[in-house]
């Protein structure tokens, strides 16, 4: 009875361990400049449990890309975004919300390199989250210089990293926000759609002249868990 018990106990923990599924979930926003996927960070679960909700929802469906800066990012996921009434060609956007805020999930770590997904928010000092507007960083390159001022006045004294730093000044980034907006994803394919956005004409609003929809899907579990293997670092 007891050698019986023990096997059981196996067999559940090999059912458990092949029954966890992937490590991260993955999204698709898809665009008429083409599609990008974006891995939610596991390090950010408030935000990344509420991206998931109103992804399942279909909540984003049909929602604008309603302020867009080249070199900078592009923004979107405002509700009013789909209203008729309100998205008209040089309407202005971006006060639309789902009613609640998500709390500031600051990490060290997590910084706004280029391609990062983070949450827009409004002036209120807890720095909490809109509860469904974000935006992409596209970024630019900065020097040394250059982040040395951003640490002096932007960043009130925040150092960045000199890790931090070298990703800024080769690859590029938005580091004036860093610990001011929560950042809970990045792309890990499609950055060009990014850049596309970016680029388009746009009026003084920086709303695109021509309304840039998207639709944002979950990736099926089997995908996730083949984007984990793909995107995981060699062992050795």
């Amino acid at each position: 009875m007891k050698k019986l018990f023990t096997i059981a106990l196996i067999l559940l923990a090999v059912t458990a361990a092949f029954a966890k599924g992937p490590k991260n979930q993955y999204v698709r926003i898809r665009t008429a400049y083409g599609s990008c996927i974006i891995r939610l960070y596991n390090e950010t679960p408030k935000h990344r449990d509420n991206f998931i909700k109103l992804a399942k929802q279909g909540f984003y469906n049909g929602t604008l890309f309603h302020r867009v800066i080249q070199n900078f990012m592009i923004q979107g996921g405002d509700p009013d975004s789909k209203d008729t009434t309100k998205n008209k060609p040089g309407a202005e956007l971006g006060n639309g919300d789902v009613g609640y805020t998500v709390p500031a999930e600051f990490r060290d770590s997590l910084f706004h390199k280029r391609g990062v997904l983070a949450a827009a928010r409004d002036d209120n000092p807890a720095k909490a989250s809109s509860g469904c507007q974000f935006y992409i960083v596209e970024g630019k390159r900065f020097t040394d210089g250059k982040l040395d001022t951003l640490e002096n006045t932007r960043l009130k004294g925040h150092k960045i990293p000199e890790w931090q730093r070298e990703y800024y000044k080769s690859v590029g980034g938005a580091p004036h926000l860093d610990q001011n907006y929560t950042v809970y994803g990045e792309v890990v394919s499609g950055i060009d759609m990014v850049d596309l956005i970016a680029a388009v004409k746009k009026d003084k609003n920086d709303r695109p002249e021509v309304n840039v929809p998207m639709t944002v899907e979950l990736l099926s579990k089997k995908e996730c868990e083949q984007l984990d293997k793909l995107l995981s670092p060699p062992t050795s």
